[in-house]
């Protein structure tokens, strides 16, 4: 009897050890925030499982990617480059088209992509359905199992905290730090009637969320008409979503195609934007005259755009 009972103790030992090994414990995720991070970074939710949110908006880089156009599954290359996903809270409206209404109508998009994750979100749905962990997570956090409207509410969730106001500018602008020298001529600069930046670059990110033609629409060899493809109105051809500058310092390359490798391309790009591109089609009147700034006055204009890097992505 005594040899029975060890044999049934050992036993369960065995069964509970298996158990144990097959069913991870439930992460401690208790917001939808929390879960929309986790869902951020699953590569589940890609064609493949190769892929994930983060895969392109990498954290490392301001939520951007490295490159001009992101590779998605099977390498395809995006349309166009990838923006930062942070300090987007306030936005109305997402996409370089403004084609989203809602971080929640932005969520699902890439996810569904042919270029980029490609994955049906019914699908993406049913994988999480299928997932032990993400049914418990989904009914812990929504009271449901997963959904469409759950996973996209997740997403966006975890996308608004993603706000950064540390920085140098955030320093100064609260009176806890004096700008150098050259950040401050760089303030002036880019507040003024030379440089114009303010004119587009204003409110706390850093952007009126206007659609704008800066001149890189020719039709030929710059053949993205932007806001026209939404609106079909040939007033809109080459108009792209005003980008807000937080952390531009770390998001290259830059524009709507990623052209620019560099903010000093970014600026002499503006300083003369004929002169790189002479055929525009419909460019706005503030981008049809040269600027006139001088090497001095570029590199204080950089000083200041690199004061508005939140001090998190600061790398030696």
């Amino acid at each position: 009897m005594k040899i029975h009972s060890t044999i049934l103790l050992i036993l369960s030992i065995i069964l509970f050890s298996a158990f144990m090994l097959s069913s991870p414990p439930l992460p401690t995720i208790k917001t939808k925030a929390a879960l929309g991070e986790q869902l951020f970074n699953e590569k589940m939710l890609s064609k493949d499982s190769t892929l994930s949110c983060a895969s392109c908006h990498i954290p490392a880089y301001a939520f951007a990617d490295t490159l001009a156009f992101s590779k998605g599954v099977g390498n395809k290359l995006t349309g166009r480059n990838t923006p930062s996903v942070l300090n987007m809270k306030n936005r109305p409206y997402y996409f370089w088209d403004g084609r989203a209404a809602s971080l929640e109508e932005q969520a699902l998009m890439p996810i569904k992509n042919p270029d980029e994750m490609a994955l049906p979100i019914e699908e993406a749905v049913q994988r999480l359905k299928a997932s032990k962990t993400y049914r418990a997570l989904f009914n812990r956090i929504f009271g449901q199992a997963p959904s469409a409207a759950s996973l996209a509410s997740a997403l966006a969730a975890y996308e608004k905290t993603l706000e950064t106001v540390d920085s140098r500018f955030d320093d100064w602008s609260n009176d806890i730090k004096e700008f150098s020298p050259a950040e401050e001529r760089g303030r002036v600069l880019f507040v003024g009637d030379k440089a114009k930046c303010f004119d587009c670059h204003r409110m706390e990110d850093f952007t009126m969320d206007e659609f704008k033609n800066i001149g890189l629409y020719n039709a030929k060899e710059l053949n993205d008409a932007g806001l026209y493809n939404i609106t079909k109105k040939e007033s809109d051809k080459g108009k792209f979503k005003t980008p807000g500058l937080r952390n531009v310092a770390v998001t290259a390359p830059y524009m709507h195609n990623g052209m620019f490798k560099t903010l000093e391309e970014v600026i002499d790009y503006y300083n003369n934007p004929k002169l790189i591109v002479p055929n525009a089609i419909n460019r706005d009147e503030t981008f049809k005259q040269p600027l006139g700034l001088t090497n001095d006055e570029k590199k204080d204009l950089l000083a200041f755009l690199q004061s508005l890097t939140d001090k998190k992505f600061i790398r030696n």
